[in-house]
């Protein structure tokens, strides 16, 4: 044990300090986010993710808001677990056959007024799975959509602009 310390305490410290970076345009459009949801949801935007039959990109991307460098809760965004505490739905993935009627009862426990956003090509018209015997399509044919964040998957950025963007329209 000591010949253990001994050596731990002779090496010393080997890894590096990492380097503090800071986004000056996602500083930006996060105050421009914060500032929208200050006024029209009081200072606080829950949002309910659905996965509808997506890959699990879209989801690594809309994980990485949360993360220490998005960290979208500093602009009043949040992520909840039920949709009867939420204002908005993302949805991503096409909608496959076995996920509608979820999808469908997700957006009638939302409290109105709800907004639905459509994440990723698959989520957006279907991607590369179109319409066929296992899935719907987009969100569109089964919700009605406020927006579209397109990519594959979108980058975190992407998804601030598509929230701002979806805001904007409303």
């Amino acid at each position: 044990m000591y010949r253990i310390l001994r050596k731990t305490l002779g090496i010393g410290v080997v890894t590096e300090k990492v380097p503090v970076q800071h986004d000056k345009n996602l500083e930006k459009l996060g105050i421009e986010v914060k500032r929208i949801i200050d006024k029209r949801f009081h200072g606080s935007l829950a949002i309910r993710e659905v996965d509808a039959g997506s890959c699990n990109a879209c989801e690594l991307e809309i994980h990485a808001l949360n993360n220490p460098f998005h960290d979208v809760e500093r602009f009043g965004i949040h992520f909840v677990a039920s949709p009867r505490h939420a204002d908005l739905l993302l949805v991503t993935g096409p909608v496959s056959r076995h996920m509608q009627a979820a999808l469908l009862r997700t957006w009638e426990a939302t409290p109105s007024p709800k907004y639905v956003i459509a994440v990723g090509d698959c989520a957006c018209d279907g991607g590369e799975f179109g319409d066929i015997y296992a899935t719907c399509g987009g969100v569109d044919k089964v919700l009605p959509v406020d927006a579209l964040i397109p990519g594959c998957p979108p980058t975190p950025e992407a998804l601030l602009r598509g929230l701002l963007a979806c805001f904007a329209r409303i």
